[in-house]
């Protein structure tokens, strides 16, 4: 999913769960050899929101060209609508009805390696660590759970800032703001013309992490164990506290905080509601439809102490536990590395994970050029099984600090103690 926010999350039942892990974890069926006919089931959601070119890339020109180089494998692609996908998954594992392969939210990925639903990679599957190292290094770390790979990257996506250039220039105003500094100085000029500098739509990992990494902060250590002494350090607060000044002083709409009398920012930008937002690759499509005349500037994270750091959005490609065409299946996962198919889906909107194909890439679809170059030092939200959650108290704890009930330390401080239990999950 383009934004994989903490808002798809589907509420299942802990006995649910439950079952799963003991469905999951009875069985280890041995791989299978592929030199026989192998029919394998592969569940996704390329045609969510009715995309119907993804779908059509991959039933015409992907699947066509992988079982011509691979006769006695065929692919049964099942298209899932994306909202349906994480339940359907916890169900059919708790009833044993998996498929061989799914792509999956790079956040779910943790979360079912956890509970035994998806297989190991490294260390089982022929040239993996080849793979691995050809891929962006925050997109492979979402498939990475204690230690071990259980997927490899499919596509990817990130946030760079998106300017309407009309509005900058409305105060005098030439470039989009390069760093945390600019903003800043940005916000008075635009404040002239009642203008917000930046406009968000929520307080999630996908919105602020951005701004605490480019901070120099960090939302945990580097093993995933700990909150507390990261996520509340000194760095953290003070890029926090740079966007809470700006809200209260309303440079920055409340939309920020969920407050739904705002503009989205998807209409907004091209408005002239707001000067900046960060936003993924697909905007383009959107605004193409609904906006024909906008020429929306993209530019980088702007960079604060910490560097230009963004966030990782995407899906990745995984191999159930309990296939029974292991060897198969990892084959297929081999070709979705190639560039075959990432090309072929770069076409589309789904941007390759594979840093080789950035120049062929960015020369059939110039506009991706920014987002390659943020992937470089993109990060992934925490691997962990219960990062929506984490999600959910990013959101909760720092409204009040807009709001201006707490300080941004205090905020920072509750939701490291709140962040610090949903880090050690496991069986």
């Amino acid at each position: 999913m383009k934004r994989t926010t903490a808002r798809w999350a589907i509420p299942v039942a802990t006995a649910l769960f439950a079952a799963l892990a003991l469905s999951a974890c009875s069985s280890s069926p041995a791989k299978s050899s592929a030199s026989g006919p192998v029919t394998l089931t592969f569940w996704g959601t390329y045609g969510n929101g009715g995309n119907k070119a993804q779908t059509d890339v991959l039933s015409q020109t992907i699947i066509p060209a992988f079982e011509k180089a691979h006769p006695n494998i065929k692919v049964n692609y099942v298209d899932v609508p994306y909202d349906s996908l994480l339940q359907k998954l916890t169900t059919s594992a708790a009833g044993g009805q998996l498929p061989d392969l799914v792509r999956s939210d790079i956040i779910w990925v943790p979360k079912f390696a956890n509970l035994g639903v998806f297989a190991q990679l490294d260390g089982k599957m022929p040239n993996f660590n080849t793979l691995a190292q050809a891929t962006y290094p925050g997109t492979l770390s979402t498939n990475k759970w204690q230690g071990h790979y259980y997927g490899l990257p499919l596509d990817t996506n990130t946030r760079v800032l998106i300017t309407n250039q009309s509005a900058l220039a409305s105060a005098g105003l030439s470039t989009p703001p390069a760093t945390f500094a600019d903003l800043q100085t940005d916000a008075t000029a635009l404040a002239a013309k009642k203008i917000p500098v930046f406009a968000d739509s929520g307080l999630q990992g996908w919105n602020i992490l951005p701004w605490i990494w480019s901070g120099g902060g960090q939302i945990t250590n580097a093993d995933l164990t700990q909150a507390t002494g990261y996520l509340n350090s000194a760095q953290s607060v003070a890029a926090v506290q740079m966007l809470v000044n700006l809200y209260k002083e309303g440079e920055i709409p409340n939309l920020l905080i969920g407050n739904k009398g705002a503009v989205s920012t998807q209409d907004g930008l091209p408005k002239g509601n707001y000067a900046n937002i960060l936003d993924g690759p697909w905007m383009k499509a959107i605004w193409a439809g609904q906006y024909q005349s906008f020429q929306p500037v993209y530019s980088p994270m702007p960079a604060g102490p910490g560097g230009s750091i963004s966030v990782v959005g995407g899906e990745d490609i995984v191999m159930t536990a309990s296939s029974k065409h292991q060897d198969a299946a990892e084959q297929f996962i081999a070709f979705t590395q190639s560039s075959v198919y990432q090309l072929s889906m770069a076409k589309t909107g789904q941007m390759s994970v594979v840093s080789s194909l950035d120049a062929q890439e960015a020369a059939a679809s110039p506009e991706l050029a920014p987002y390659i170059k943020q992937l470089q030092t993109a990060r992934s939200r925490p691997a962990v099984p219960d990062e929506p959650q984490i999600d959910t108290a990013l959101q909760d704890d720092l409204v009040p600090a807009f709001e201006g009930k707490v300080t941004v330390q205090a905020a920072l401080d509750k939701a490291a103690k709140d962040i610090d239990p949903l880090l050690t999950a496991t069986k």
